[in-house]
């Protein structure tokens, strides 16, 4: 069965791969190698799926232990790192007085199942109404096991379980259940684990019923999808470098409006994304960050849904602001999503009983806001300059392909750019941290048009055309980090840095983008000329903290492809310590960097 929704390139479809299993509540893969789909059913029961068969013995059945009955029942499932020299793993069920256990199981030695008779329980949480159980139990990237804890029920948070860093109800708990197998610590480095009255079990907190977190694979960013209570759901993101702590503001917000009549956001971590209950949604089914390799227009994207309308949304930040798209009306009941060991993303319809995969488009994505300076990344092209097209599915593994020879190949790795029509040179393929990009050079026969089409290519898969404003300059600056300019000492070509600063009155170059037309310009490809140099048009300035350098040369570097070289001298009497350096093009100034000056 395959349901599809037309979106141009973007399409994204499902693929059914398992049916006859009842009301799935989580979908894990145990890192193992086996390939293997373990689905988790809210009435005590975990199956495998793997090639396409469920198999007929359970991998796990602990129904003696549970009842599936509303929002109770066996509602999570964990694989340790290392689980095949391990052979444990971990569950978050509801026993039969409703309360949430969270508790570790053995393997059977020889065979492929679990011992039912190995439990050992590591906590037991008392929950004082019947829904809001969260339920989601998740190694993260720090060893450590993550717990999804709703606020114990009702409607409200009658007992302000959220807010009360006493209690471990309405929590993210991240604790330490390897170290010691079979019983629980709780991290040092826990947000909490010193403050007087609270809890050091507590990672975050502020939350009404987390249904699905995950971690991003490559940046280790944590998704939380909390549901709401009568108009608003959220997604929430805690960024891969947090030390936790966050309050994500249940019950005096719901969504990223007040709750409370008169509630205060001063602390609080709004979510990145919201909708309403206005078009049919209920609650919201948290999911992943596509990571796979199936369809690489879709990766980088951020997939959930709802649970009544079977909407599912894409999530990603466009030019510094979250874009959030519908890319398909299901019309399932979704219940969970999962996550294979290759990256592929699944979903359960738990009213159907089946497993669907979800395939999306094999042509890069690519927005016009993400076609930008190379060197600043501002959003823009100059003809003849480097850019920087940030477009997903153009390299599938980590790392960095370069061209090497000039001029550059217009074809990398299988991938190429054109710009209004003309084919671009390609500098380099790459995929760092999960972030992809192609650096090309903007075409010199595309000057003094306004905008230009782009679109890229990989492997005869074409994106959606983009049309990018072209300026006639746009200057930046190189950077090593974002910040610090690459600064050449011209008397021994060494690069200044901290160690060994700028001195006033001697000469020196920064590498910068964007400059514009040059007389004795190149073909497009080819290096910039020696002698005669290609010499920029425009008039090019620097300041070094305020005060004006004379500048000696601007034009493209000699046997470089679109990066341009100014040459400076520094200012006599320049003030020491770190001071912005400004290149200005006709009255146009780059973003400041940092130069060290003595």
């Amino acid at each position: 069965m395959i349901l599809v929704l037309g979106l141009g390139a973007q399409d994204i479809r499902t693929v059914q791969v398992a049916s006859g299993v009842a009301n799935i509540t989580d979908i894990q893969n145990a890192g193992d190698g086996s390939g293997r789909l373990f689905l988790v059913q809210q009435n005590g029961v975990v199956r495998t799926l793997r090639n396409g068969s469920v198999a007929a013995t359970a991998f796990l059945d602990i129904r003696g232990k549970t009842s599936a009955s509303g929002e109770r029942g066996l509602l999570g499932l964990a694989f340790p790192p290392d689980f095949l020299q391990k052979q444990r793993f971990y569950v978050d069920y509801t026993d039969l007085n409703g309360d949430t256990v969270i508790a570790q199981y053995r393997m059977l030695a020889g065979v492929d199942t679990a011992d039912a008779a190995s439990e050992v329980v590591l906590m037991k949480i008392a929950q004082p109404f019947a829904n809001h159980n969260g339920g989601q139990v998740r190694f993260g990237p720090d060893g450590y096991l993550y717990v999804a804890m709703g606020d114990g029920g009702s409607a409200g948070d009658p007992r302000g379980n959220g807010q009360n860093l006493g209690a471990l109800l309405g929590k993210i708990l991240r604790l330490d259940v390897e170290s010691d197998p079979g019983h629980v610590r709780i991290p040092a480095d826990n947000p909490f684990v010193n403050r007087a009255g609270a809890r050091g079990e507590i990672w975050a907190y502020g939350l009404r019923n987390p249904w699905r977190f995950s971690f991003d694979r490559v940046t280790h960013d944590l998704w939380i999808a909390d549901v709401g209570q009568d108009t608003y759901e959220e997604v929430n993101l805690q960024p891969a470098g947090s030390r936790g702590g966050e309050n994500y503001g249940w019950n005096q917000m719901e969504g990223m409006h007040c709750y409370q009549s008169g509630c205060r956001m001063d602390g609080l971590t709004l979510p990145v994304a919201e909708y309403t209950h206005a078009a049919g949604g209920c609650s919201v089914t948290g999911g992943f960050v596509y990571r796979g390799t199936r369809s690489p227009g879709m990766r980088g994207l951020y997939l959930y849904g709802d649970y009544c309308s079977g909407r599912i949304w894409a999530l990603e930040k466009q030019a510094g602001a979250w874009s959030n798209r519908l890319v398909l009306s299901s019309g399932f009941t979704i219940t969970t999503f999962g996550e294979d060991e290759a990256g592929e993303i699944y979903l359960a319809n738990g009213a159907a009983g089946t497993v669907f995969r979800i395939d999306g488009s094999t042509a890069p994505r690519l927005t016009s806001s993400a076609v930008t300076n190379a060197a600043s990344f501002a959003p823009g092209m100059v003809a003849g300059s480097l850019a920087t097209a940030f477009a997903a599915g153009v390299r599938d593994a980590s790392g960095v392909t370069v061209a090497d020879r000039v001029p550059l190949p217009v074809s990398l790795g299988g991938v190429s750019v054109s710009v209004g029509g003309v084919a671009a040179p390609i500098y380099s393929v790459s995929n760092v941290a999960g972030t992809e990009q192609v650096n090309f050079q903007v075409p010199f026969e595309v000057a003094g048009r306004s905008s230009a089409t782009v679109v890229v290519t990989r492997d005869a898969q074409a994106s959606a055309s983009v049309d990018v404003p072209l300026a006639a300059v746009q200057p930046g600056v190189y950077t090593l980090d974002g910040t610090a300019a690459i600064v050449v000492h011209a008397a021994d070509y060494s690069l200044s840095d901290a160690a060994h600063p700028l001195r006033s009155d001697e000469y020196a170059f920064v590498y910068v983008s964007g400059l514009g037309a040059v007389a004795n310009a190149p073909a497009t490809g080819a290096g910039g000329p020696a002698s005669p140099p290609a010499t920029a048009s425009a008039d090019v300035r620097v300041t070094l903290g305020g005060v004006d350098c004379p500048v000696q040369f601007a034009g493209l570097a000699p046997g470089f492809v679109g990066v341009y070289q100014v040459n400076f001298r520094v200012a006599a009497g320049a003030v020491s310590g770190l001071r912005d350096l400004v290149v200005r093009a006709n009255g146009v100034d780059s973003p400041a960097v940092r130069v060290s000056v003595q």
